[in-house]
């Protein structure tokens, strides 16, 4: 910021284990969205390292991010990101257009049925309610099979009942295997993960482990 050096992270320290579900919160300005960023390619930090999947991705390029990027993450965003004069199948296919994978179609018609929402295929985003694009973009965020989906703020622009099954979804994908990593500022919506890392000033305040009964209670919503 002009002369002023900010450091939106300060020495932050923390392993996220494969299959894993976790939850960063803290208060705005606290550093959330620049560890999503790293944590998801794209942006690389100044110092330190970072380490996906035993691979060391701190000081690789553009175009070696972006191939990582789309071969080991899927990103959900609170405000859906859809292309509005597309179907719900087309804005599921775009990220197989950067990696050429065959069966874009087939591919994409799979993923809205892991999300339920097979029938709503040719409706475009205004079409649909928030909750329904929001499963879109889970789907978009599935097809090319990550290891990991980062969510920020998923359940953001989503009423309680709608949030609820989102994160039922975000859940289930997990139960499959896939990590996943989400920002919230919503306690209750924390709370249907397995641990919560708390961020404060650009550095890890202190992390909670979810009990068992009260995560497997939020899946049940």
């Amino acid at each position: 910021m002009g002369s002023i050096e900010v450091h939106a992270l300060r020495g932050l320290s923390c392993n996220i284990e494969r299959g894993e579900m976790v939850a960063i919160m803290g208060p705005s300005g606290s550093g959330k969205s620049t560890l999503m960023n790293i944590l998801g390619c794209l942006d690389q930090p100044t110092s330190g390292d970072y380490d996906l999947d035993g691979e060391p991705v701190s000081g690789l390029g553009d175009d070696s991010l972006a191939e990582v990027r789309n071969r080991k993450i899927g990103f959900v965003f609170q405000s859906y990101n859809l292309l509005p004069r597309t179907s719900a199948l087309t804005n599921v296919e775009l990220p197989m257009l950067y990696s050429n994978r065959p069966n874009r179609r087939k591919r994409a018609m799979e993923a809205l049925e892991r999300v339920g929402l097979a029938d709503r295929a040719k409706h475009k985003p205004s079409e649909l309610s928030g909750g329904e694009q929001q499963r879109v973009a889970i789907a978009r965020a599935l097809v090319n099979n990550p290891s990991i989906i980062l969510a920020d703020e998923p359940t953001g622009n989503l009423d309680t009942r709608t949030s609820g099954q989102i994160m039922g979804i975000l859940q289930n994908l997990n139960k499959e295997g896939i990590t996943v990593i989400l920002v919230t500022h919503e306690r209750d919506i924390a709370q249907y993960t397995q641990r919560i890392l708390h961020v404060r000033d650009g550095l890890l305040e202190r992390e909670e482990t979810v009990p068992k009964d009260v995560a497997g209670k939020r899946a049940s919503i």
